[in-house]
């Protein structure tokens, strides 16, 4: 049966592989719109619901028109500014920090840091935005297994471990560990599973382009804001967990072009 399995595995990396390199000039690009998307959304939503958010924080924080209006200009043009930034490839580690520093003070801002749901999704959300760096630090062209790179050493490496853990607390939201049925049981074994090949950097890019493929379908059944009324509340509640899952879908696409790095199992094994 081990060995079954094991022939099964490398079937499934070897198709994996092939689908990759076949992709690899679109797969970087697409990474980065997937990332900023949530961000993009979020300053267009800014703009169109100004009055609306600064009334909501000053009945909440309980300040004034000025300071909300600054904090909300602040986001709005941090958002979209380093979103375009990252898309244009232009200081790229610089506006990484500016939208990190955005999601922070999103969490402040809608009093967000004890909602675990809410602050796991941001922390992958972050988890992209390391990976995005680590791209910044990557010195060689190449983005696939087999093909000669530099050393996986200095900051990349643990920018790319702490990007893989972050990005995996995504799915914790979407397991249930509660047993409702059958394929309920039979997601959460191979989710956590999943999760964790990511978090130790083993058989990294199958385990990723498997979740990829699991969150695009999860975000089309569960996420489809565009068929909810838009006076309804729940269509805010979906669209930011549609952009939001993009965003981590994002994060995802880069851990395959770049691979685990460094501090992961699959680097390992190569110097055994």
């Amino acid at each position: 049966m081990s060995g079954n399995t094991e022939k099964l595995i490398g079937l499934a990396e070897e198709v994996a592989e092939k689908v990759l390199r076949s992709t690899k000039r679109l797969l970087p690009p697409v990474a980065r719109l997937c990332l900023t998307s949530t961000f993009l959304e979020d300053g267009v939503m800014l703009c169109l619901r100004w009055e609306e958010q600064r009334s909501y924080m000053q009945s909440v924080w309980g300040c004034g028109a000025l300071i909300s209006g600054a904090v909300f200009l602040i986001l709005l043009i941090g958002q979209l500014v380093c979103s375009a930034l990252v898309l244009c490839r232009k200081w790229v580690c610089w506006a990484c920090t500016g939208l990190l520093a955005s999601l922070m003070l999103q969490l402040i801002v809608y009093q967000l840091m004890f909602e675990m749901f809410f602050l796991m999704r941001t922390l992958a959300v972050g988890g992209g935005l390391l990976l995005l760096m680590a791209e910044v630090h990557t010195q060689s062209r190449s983005m696939f297994a087999g093909v000669p790179s530099v050393a996986e050493g200095g900051p990349r490496q643990y920018m790319q471990l702490g990007g893989r853990v972050l990005l995996v607390l995504m799915f914790l939201t979407l397991l249930h560990f509660t047993v409702t049925s059958a394929f309920s049981v039979v997601q959460d074994a191979v989710g956590t599973a999943l999760m964790v090949l990511v978090a130790v950097g083993l058989k990294t890019r199958l385990a990723a382009l498997t979740l990829v493929l699991w969150l695009c379908v999860v975000n089309l059944l569960e996420n489809p804001f565009w068929m909810v009324d838009e006076l309804d509340f729940l269509q805010d509640f979906m669209r930011f967990n549609f952009f939001q899952t993009l965003s981590v879908i994002g994060g995802l696409l880069l851990l395959i072009t770049l691979g685990p790095g460094g501090v992961s199992l699959d680097q390992h094994k190569k110097r055994w």
